[in-house]
């Protein structure tokens, strides 16, 4: 069994090792000689075993696929977020400036484009502050959306193990932030150009209204919020501009519109897209550099008990693992890795079977295996030197039981090619029909061919 280890980043590496601890720790322990097996021949210290083991369970048992589905939906469920925050935004810009048949008046407006937007953000950062998780409400959005996108049941796995493995360095609050910050910037861009565009179709006159205050306090408020832009290009009303947008008879002038609508969008491009692109861009640094800075917790629980498995020093032959409850299907397949040589091999034959068969000089004889210490040392052996052709002689008068078949598909994985030798009965014996008829049909669904003659001319020349 392969799977695509290239194609993984080390944060999905850790991702589906998180998940596969996690299965482990709920439904306990997984079937897993053969992936421990690959493990040990990968190579590596510790952590990279533990990982290639994970990643060899999670392609056997559908994580990894989930994964790529869980992966599409939070793409799918990201673009969703973001068309609405850039018809938000856009929202947000027409309802501020309407239809242009009514004057504008600027500090409601202003209120409108900014108001929400700045009480969130000042949320956003003192729970980043003094609670480290804000923004918890909209991240289970998207992870609810991805994980029903997805469609797969399995990805329901994933979504915890991810959140926990980015707990420990506290990087939930970072990818959160990049997530928010993000929307928020996509929402107030659109707002902006939505501005832009109905003040370049439409003509506005701007005013300002009050009952209590005075004119000196609207001057002040203006200049205020408009010397940040001002110190950046943006032009600002001056204070007879700003006195006479009081009167309804004075405020369609021509300059003293023009000066209204840019200050208006400087202060929209300042207060709203700046903060939210300097944060946004905050944010994906610190995520970037934390998850470069991820690595594997060897003292979580799960991991203690696979030292002994995974490492040479420590390795013992034999199976002493207390079997799942519910096994994995059984499966054929074959090798991708170089592979070279013939092989063959027999499965528990009695003595009334002669053993081994006159064999060609390219051809070696890899004996029986009739115990667990027999099939793990040869195991371990095709592991590190697949061979190019495989025969596996079994003695058809046996039940082709689930162990049976189990370490027919191993040894058949671990080979380029493999080819099932169903052996005669000895003189005066018979083969019951129907046990027979058993043995076809398993081998049909490991999908091996079978014959009931050694296939000699197979395993020396490649071709009967």
């Amino acid at each position: 069994m392969d799977w695509p280890v290239t194609q993984l980043s080390p944060l999905q590496r850790l991702w589906l090792t998180e998940t596969v601890r996690l299965r482990e720790e709920h439904a306990g322990p997984l079937d897993d000689l053969e992936a421990n097996r690959h493990a040990r021949a990968s190579g590596g210290d510790l952590p990279t075993r533990v990982q290639n083991r994970a990643l060899w369970l999670a392609k056997r048992d559908g994580l990894l696929d989930a994964m790529q589905h869980w992966l599409q939906g939070a793409r799918l469920a990201l673009l969703v977020l973001a068309i609405l925050a850039v018809v938000s935004g856009a929202g947000l810009a027409f309802a501020a400036l309407g239809d242009g048949k009514t004057p504008v008046n600027v500090f409601w407006a202003l209120g409108s484009l900014l108001g929400l937007n700045l009480i969130l953000l000042v949320s956003w950062a003192l729970g980043l502050l003094f609670a480290g998780e804000h923004g918890a409400s909209l991240g289970r959005l998207w992870l609810w959306l991805s994980e029903k996108l997805a469609r797969d049941a399995k990805a329901a796995q994933l979504a915890p193990a991810l959140v926990l493995l980015l707990q420990r360095r506290k990087l939930n609050r970072w990818a959160l932030g990049t997530l928010i910050n993000g929307l928020w910037l996509l929402a107030m861009l659109s707002a902006l150009v939505m501005m832009l565009l109905l003040m370049a179709t439409r003509r506005y006159g701007f005013i300002w209204e009050t009952t209590i205050l005075g004119a000196d306090v609207f001057v002040a408020a203006t200049r205020a919020l408009g010397a940040l832009p001002n110190w950046l290009g943006f032009s600002v009303p001056t204070v007879e501009m700003i006195r006479v947008s009081n009167d309804s008879s004075l405020y369609n002038n021509e300059l003293v519109r023009q000066a209204w609508a840019v200050w208006l969008v400087g202060v929209v491009l300042i207060y709203g897209v700046m903060p939210r692109l300097l944060l946004t861009a905050l944010c994906l640094w610190r995520w970037k550099s934390g998850r470069r800075a991820l690595q594997l917790d060897l003292n979580l629980p799960g991991y203690s008990p696979l030292r002994e498995r995974l490492m040479p020093s420590s390795e013992r032959l034999g199976v002493n693992d207390i079997a799942p409850d519910q096994l994995h299907d059984v499966s054929a397949g074959s090798s991708d890795l170089h592979t070279e040589g013939a092989l063959i091999v027999a499965i528990e034959l009695d003595d009334q079977q002669p053993w081994p068969p006159t064999l060609p000089a390219t051809v070696k004889d890899a004996g029986i295996l009739d115990s667990r210490e027999s099939r793990q040392k040869l195991l371990e052996q095709m592991t590190r030197f697949p061979p190019s052709r495989l025969a596996i002689a079994c003695d058809p008068r046996r039940s082709p039981d689930r162990g049976s078949l189990g370490l027919i598909g191993e040894l058949a994985r671990s080979a380029s090619e493999t080819r099932v030798w169903l052996m005669q009965a000895p003189p005066g014996q018979a083969l019951d029909a129907d046990r027979l008829s058993d043995w076809h049909t398993a081998l049909d669904q490991l999908g091996l061919p079978y014959a009931a003659s050694a296939p000699l001319n197979w395993l020396e020349n490649g071709h009967d």
